[in-house]
């Protein structure tokens, strides 16, 4: 059995061209790229820029270009569920678990539960729009137009104490120009806590983000437009404003990054050698996503081509689809369920005077007595109980009993049955 493999596009903009084979009003499509390529889903009614997609198992949000809007779609149902209003136009989405974070024309975060309702808005933390934002399970990562990137705790964001004053943990600083991409590695270790974020000021800057300490900046020709890192962080993927893709290895032959590395943090890389580069009918590239397996990119342009970029094959390019629009994101479905116990089937409308804090959901699965097995899968560790059992089963069993101790018992066993058969002697 084959596996599928999935993808969520976005346009934004009107139709660049009389397209009849393009279907009108859709603004969101779900494709399937194995194993064979095709449009699974629809979307229609949405505008929706770059970084302005996010998405779980059940929904789509989508914010609307220029807009303090955001549509919520239904990917159970296949329909527009909500339309959502914001005070201040929305630049940038992020989801994490159960809470979207939102970064708005005026350099704000906005958090919304999308179970609860529950909406918690920060001071202006950039002096310009908030482009580009990152999340892990522990913190959230956002960056402007004014050059800088705001480190947060997640946990501080979400505190339930209306006095708590939101300030980000640190900022980074380095570029010198709006910044258009940003990603962030899988690990939340300090020591290996990943992100990079590329610039108009033609570089790229790799960071530790719970240090703040730059690791490695790289110059490109021209301005990188969009980046991705691949699942383990070992590799940088940017397209760039002149059509170029590039594949940038952090830990290659000669490592960009790490105790390996030969050279200096402060040294500046520069990278030349683009893995391929765009057709003017397809026009730089807009968003980027890596496919799971690592063995193909995904691009979506100004002209609205998505190309598929084959690794394997030395980064052969072939147009996948041409929806007559900017492709302004594209991202991979997850191809294993995330685990949750709980969904959401409906979102719960934000408002920040929220007086009950009920929680919505649906339990996924049976609330039942769990197997063994599948304890020893989810917990940390080994429990007690398993533990002892282990050791039990390494001590030696117990001897056993000879004929002549049986006998014995068998005859004291005897003796008790015929005194109980006894009748008692009255006095």
């Amino acid at each position: 059995m084959a596996l599928s493999e999935q993808f969520i596009s976005s346009i934004c903009g009107p139709p660049l061209a009389a397209n009849t084979a393009v279907s009108k009003d859709i603004g969101i499509y779900t494709h399937t790229l194995t194993p064979t390529y095709g449009i699974k889903a629809s979307f229609k009614k949405s505008s929706c820029p770059s970084n302005c997609l996010a998405f779980n198992d059940t929904h789509i949000f989508a914010a609307q270009d220029q807009k303090a809007h955001v549509h919520v779609y239904s990917r159970l149902r296949g329909n527009q569920e909500a339309l959502v209003s914001f005070p201040e136009r929305i630049r940038s989405l992020a989801l994490v678990g159960d809470v979207l974070v939102l970064g708005t024309a005026e350099g704000r975060l906005i958090l919304w539960e999308v179970c609860t309702g529950r909406q918690v808005t920060t001071p202006p933390c950039h002096v310009q729009p908030v482009t580009c934002l990152a999340a892990t399970p522990y913190h959230v990562l956002s960056a402007s137009e004014d050059s800088n990137i705001s480190v947060w705790s997640l946990a501080h964001l979400l505190e339930l104490d209306v006095h708590s004053e939101h300030e980000p943990e640190r900022t980074l600083s380095n570029h010198r120009a709006a910044i258009t991409g940003l990603a962030v590695g899988p690990s939340t270790s300090p020591e290996s806590a990943l992100c990079v974020s590329c610039s108009r000021d033609k570089t790229a800057i790799i960071w530790n983000y719970a240090t703040g300490q730059v690791l490695r900046t790289l110059l490109f020709p021209s301005a990188p437009l969009c980046i991705s890192l691949d699942a383990s962080a070992r590799a940088l993927f940017a397209a760039t404003d002149d059509g170029s893709v590039y594949v940038i290895e952090l830990f290659g032959d000669k490592p960009l990054i790490g105790s390996h590395s030969a050279e200096a943090a402060s040294i500046v890389v520069q990278v030349s050698d683009p893995l391929g580069v765009a057709g003017e009918d397809a026009g730089p590239a807009a968003c980027l996503a890596l496919s799971y397996d690592g063995t193909a990119i995904l691009t979506g342009h100004t002209k609205g081509k998505i190309i598929r970029w084959s690794l394997a094959d030395n980064g052969h390019p072939s147009d996948l689809a041409n929806l007559n629009a900017l492709v302004s994101n594209v991202a991979f479905v997850p191809l294993l369920p995330h685990g949750r116990r709980t969904r959401a089937p409906n979102v719960v409308k934000p408002t920040q005077n929220i007086k009950n804090y009920t929680f919505t959901s649906q339990f996924e699965q049976d609330l039942g007595k769990s197997a063994t097995f599948e304890k020893l899968l989810t917990s940390p560790g080994f429990s007690a109980d398993i533990l002892d059992k282990a050791v039990q089963s390494l001590c030696p069993p117990a001897p056993a009993a000879d004929d002549a101790d049986l006998e014995e018992d068998d005859h004291l066993r005897s003796i008790l049955q015929e005194l109980k058969a006894t009748p008692a002697v009255k006095s």
